[in-house]
């Protein structure tokens, strides 16, 4: 039976969608490795979202207030990669052709920043989706601040195509559950709903109420029982777009691999080539008109496709008359939105930042709190929250309000017990633009955001994670609470800058690195307990934490043992040393708060700090010692903290432990007289 025309598409149509499907087999089979099935049976939904709703310029795909389209279901990027070619952006039928080979802008997963049109990286599932969220709330946000009357500079939508694996996942669930209480009504999901994964039907493993489950969450919810029918597919995009209060689910009852005469409907065509002969039958199946070709491109549907161009061109440039009108009407603001969207804080931006000159004991993410909210109030994209620790994270901007369903303008978001669709959200509103995102929690509980932080790394955007309670030294709550493996378990994330200051300078200071830091997202590591705050005339400026490590304390010659420690355990180095001395061993203390920082400094300056003819040295931390061979060399030791902790008060713990200058004296005498 011909799968390709029925009476709700017309033949111009069918041929448009068919175009998709054969270019996305064709690149498939090519690579001999992909995904064709969700390609195939989504084309006609993207085609009608594509072409008729997207707001979009294929020649500028960097266009502010353009619609945001997120492939949530990655695996399927070779429908993202034809749609991208049929419109008109910067990704050619040569392009498609080597999919997934070395040196293409066609990866097997979208990548940001690698291939034009692609908003975010995706593949690993649900993630996509909480990024889309996050663009959305900052839609709202910018929507809220700079649109003044019918002055609307931002006003556009954010769409997702997500799958059932999407939907499985909980990251979904978490990011789904918020969108809904903020009523992001600006947020279009498509779900394609084809019943099949990779191990055979859903019913194997997923069997609830999608939809049910989304209307509880406060989703609009739509169906469409034919994934080919158009009309009911532009209808429903139509009904989404009128509904204002709710995120809307568009349930889409799909077909993978549609077309196919022998693999259709089966989890064979999910993520494997169809195989050439199964390909020349299925475009026969669709009346396509040149079977025996590959990827071959009807002059008409590329015509059709193409038309996008010129519309985006036209409504890019009524958005720029639009800006111009309102920077002569609203100039304060404008220079605020410039500052805002291209990332270019405005001058003074850290005038507010505290100097903690006399400041007693203070703990790091006490400090923390206070230079965010004095970068608050010159930054007023800055903007954040907390997963249901604000209290004790130090995040709240108490300047603002917080960022809730008709009130949208608030800086403070309350994410809820949701650390995963924290760090993706985070993603998603510094991928939007216009946004500096903060997010916080106790640094134990990274892991439940690690795969957010992996892929901010990899795509280098600009977010800032505010990890408290950064060691054993939280104390009774034990070691469920208690960070070991953490700081080392972060440092293995490529492009991830670490950063665990000593006290409060040094955490202004990592403050306005990270701020100054747009291709990278930074990790501070805070204390819980209060620390000593450096007396600055004394020792070197905080601002030298700018390079990852410099020398706090020096001898009068050259040092007989370098001790270098993190954070907290700097202090104990600092007590060490006057121990040592007192036994006539010179000690120089470097503090090391950011190897990634550190390891982008000449060698020189390395050496300058770390000496090479210097063998003897310690490193001090509160953590696993995995890692600091690197600075201390075969001949020197690491005091660090290889086992889990316990439930004791945390000073108890860290001497406990042997994180005390006792014991870093201990070791360095060894190593001065072996």
């Amino acid at each position: 039976m011909k799968k390709s025309l029925t009476n709700k598409q017309s033949a111009a149509e069918n041929l448009c969608v068919n175009t998709i499907r054969t270019l996305a087999m064709d690149a498939v089979q090519a690579a001999n490795s992909g995904h064709p099935g969700a390609p195939m049976g989504l084309a006609a939904a993207a085609y009608a979202l594509w072409t008729r709703f997207l707001k979009h310029n294929p020649h500028n795909p960097d266009w502010f207030d353009r619609d945001r389209f997120v492939l949530s279901a990655g695996h399927a990027s070779t429908l993202l990669y034809s749609l991208l070619f049929l419109t008109g952006y910067k990704v050619g039928l040569k392009e498609l052709k080597n999919f997934r080979q070395w040196g293409s802008i066609t990866p097997g997963h979208p990548e940001y920043g690698h291939t034009p049109g692609v908003e975010t990286t995706t593949g690993p599932l649900g993630q996509g989706f909480a990024n889309a969220v996050g663009m959305a709330m900052a839609e709202r946000h910018l929507a809220a601040v700079f649109n003044k009357g019918r002055q609307k500079i931002v006003d556009h939508h954010t769409y997702i195509m997500c799958g059932d694996g999407d939907l499985m996942e909980g990251l979904t669930a978490e990011a789904a559950s918020l969108a809904g209480h903020l009523g992001l009504g600006k947020l279009i999901c498509i779900y394609d709903d084809n019943k099949i994964s990779i191990e055979g039907g859903t019913e194997l493993a997923f069997t609830e109420d999608v939809a049910a489950r989304f209307k509880a969450y406060h989703w609009h919810v739509l169906r469409v029982n034919d994934g080919n029918n158009i009309d009911g597919i532009l209808q429903a995009i139509k009904e989404a777009k009128a509904e204002t209060a709710m995120p809307t689910l568009i349930v889409l009852r799909t077909h993978i691999a549609y077309g196919s005469p022998n693999k259709q409907d089966t989890h064979g065509a999910h993520g494997a080539p169809l195989g050439e002969e199964e390909i020349r039958l299925t475009k026969e199946n669709l009346d396509w008109p040149a079977a025996d070709k590959k990827f071959y491109v009807p002059p008409a549907a590329l015509k059709t496709f193409r038309k996008c161009v010129d519309k985006g061109k036209k409504t890019e440039a009524v958005w720029h008359k639009k800006v111009k009108a309102y920077a002569k009407k609203y100039p304060e603001l404008a220079q605020q939105w410039n500052a805002a969207v291209y990332c270019k804080p405005l001058r003074g931006w850290d005038a507010k930042v505290p100097t903690f000159a006399n400041a007693g004991p203070t703990a790091t993410r006490v400090a923390s709190g206070q230079v965010l909210n004095g970068l608050a109030e010159k930054l007023p994209n800055l903007m954040g929250g907390s997963a249901d620790l604000a209290p004790s994270n130090n995040t709240l901007i108490k300047s603002s309000f917080d960022f809730q369903k008709g009130s949208y303008g608030g800086r403070n978001i309350r994410f809820g017990v949701r650390e995963h669709a924290m760090g993706s959200i985070l993603s998603g509103l510094a991928l939007h633009g216009g946004i500096r995102p903060y997010g916080g929690t106790f640094l134990v509980f990274a892991d439940y955001c690690r795969p957010a932080i992996r892929l901010a790394a990899l795509m280098k955007v600009p977010v800032t994670y505010v990890f408290t309670h950064d060691s054993v030294a939280v104390g009774e709550d034990g070691p469920t609470h208690q960070p070991v493996e953490h700081l080392a378990a972060l440092r293995s994330i490529p492009g991830l800058i670490v950063i665990r200051p000593a006290d409060a300078t040094e955490t202004a200071a990592a403050w306005r690195v990270a701020i100054k830091t747009v291709n990278a997202p930074v990790a501070l590591i805070l204390s819980r307990q209060n620390l000593p705050v450096l007396d600055r005339k004394q020792y070197p400026s905080a601002v030298a934490l700018a390079k990852g490590g410099y020398i706090l304390a020096d001898t009068d010659g050259a040092p007989e043992v370098i001790l270098i420690g993190s954070g907290s355990e700097v202090h104990i180095c600092l007590e060490a040393r006057e121990r040592l001395a007192k036994k006539g061993v010179a000690a120089r203390v470097v503090s090391m708060p950011s190897w990634e920082l550190f390891e982008r400094a000449s060698k020189n300056y390395r050496d300058k700090v770390l000496p090479t003819n210097v063998t003897a040295r310690v490193a001090v931390e509160a953590g696993i010692s995995m890692g600091w061979e690197r600075y201390v060399g075969s001949q020197g030791a690491v005091i660090g903290i290889n086992r889990f902790g316990a439930s004791a008060p945390g000073g108890t713990i860290m001497q406990k432990y042997g994180m005390k200058a006792s014991a870093v004296v201990a070791k360095a005498m060894a190593l001065v007289k072996s």
